[in-house]
């Protein structure tokens, strides 16, 4: 998971609360029967009078959640019937309507994309030499430094103090290597 203040690595069962998309399907089967992710809290809504529900699992309950997940078979069976509902869906409605109804979702979009896309298309390519970059170094060597966390902080600083972008800098900041076992 790469960590930072403004960036947090939702669950599926979170982004499906948001209704940012349709659909969970678990894919781990035991025993005949799918398990839903051990390392999300999906047994509950409200903790303490916050909603928990799609929320990672921590301490020792995502430890016995991860040896879970990799004792347990994956099993794709429910996501192939989950799409082929979708496109089943999809395919037996009329053509034109939902085209038309594609489209419409779309319009919006495009019209909000092309009133910012140049000022976004350069911040992206500034974020992407700069903290995106950075963040996804750090998601991919994690196993190399048993972290994926940026020192967002010490970046900072060293941008305030002149420091140019370079190895050194990204070195200061990033997780250092551990020692192989």
């Amino acid at each position: 998971m790469w960590s930072c203040v403004s960036c947090e690595m939702w669950s599926a069962y979170k982004m499906k609360h948001k209704g940012l998309i349709s659909k969970v399907v678990p894919v781990l089967k035991k025993d005949g029967s799918f398990l839903r992710n051990p390392l999300v809290i999906t047994d509950r809504y409200v903790e303490d009078g916050e909603v928990v529900y799609g929320e990672m699992v921590t301490g020792d309950a995502a430890k016995a959640a991860a040896a879970t997940v990799k004792a347990t078979p994956v099993s794709l069976e429910r996501l192939d019937a989950a799409v082929d509902e979708i496109v089943w869906r999809f395919a037996n409605l009329f053509p034109g309507c939902l085209i038309k109804s594609i489209d419409g979702i779309r319009a919006k979009k495009k019209l909000f994309w092309d009133q910012s896309k140049l000022p976004n298309r350069h911040w992206l390519a500034a974020n992407m030499m700069g903290e995106a970059f950075l963040g996804f170094g750090a998601f991919n060597t994690r196993k190399i430094t048993g972290s994926d966390v940026v020192d967002f902080i010490a970046l900072r600083q060293a941008i305030a103090a002149g420091e140019p972008m370079e190895p050194a800098l990204y070195e200061k900041v990033l997780g250092k290597p551990q020692e192989q076992k």
